[in-house]
């Protein structure tokens, strides 16, 4: 073989190894996903993870590396599959991840980032809007305290 058929023989094979093209998240999705997990790091909690407890700052990592990876695997599209997808239980054992924030009771992320999200969203009246910060500021935390998200998970499950 020579020439152009194995030009084109070369370029069937680049084509079909290379990996198929991802698309990133919208960017509100983003925009929140990336608060979700700056919530996360400075929250000072602990997460409980497969039969150990981690700090905040390890879960955050183990939380971005499978956001990622979903990414490149074209399952994020919004902030809600973030939390279903790579924030709610173990890949490997299915165990639900769960969040102790000050000596309190543990909850689920599940539950604890769908709460913190709705206050992202939708603000306490009086209270400053935490996206118009996070997107003013991206690169500094401006996630509420543990014990707040806390007490509006605690409220929401009621």
């Amino acid at each position: 073989m020579s020439g152009l058929p194995r030009v084109i023989l070369g370029l069937l094979l680049a084509v079909a190894v290379l990996p198929a093209a991802r698309a990133a998240p919208p960017a509100t999705a983003q925009t929140e996903i990336n608060y979700l997990l700056r919530f996360v790091e400075t929250s000072g909690c602990e997460f409980y993870r497969n039969g150990s407890w981690f700090d905040a700052s390890k879960a955050q990592a183990h939380l971005r590396e499978k956001y990622q990876f979903l990414v490149q695997a074209d399952r994020i599209h919004s902030a809600e599959d973030f939390i279903e997808l790579a924030a709610t239980k173990s890949s490997l054992s299915g165990q639900p991840y769960r969040v102790r924030c000050g000596g309190g009771e543990p909850v689920t992320t599940n539950q604890w980032l769908h709460a913190a999200l709705a206050a992202l969203r939708n603000p306490a009246p009086g209270a400053v809007k935490i996206s118009a910060a996070v997107e003013a500021a991206p690169n500094q935390s401006a996630s509420p305290t543990c014990a707040t998200a806390q007490t509006a998970c605690a409220r929401r499950l009621r």
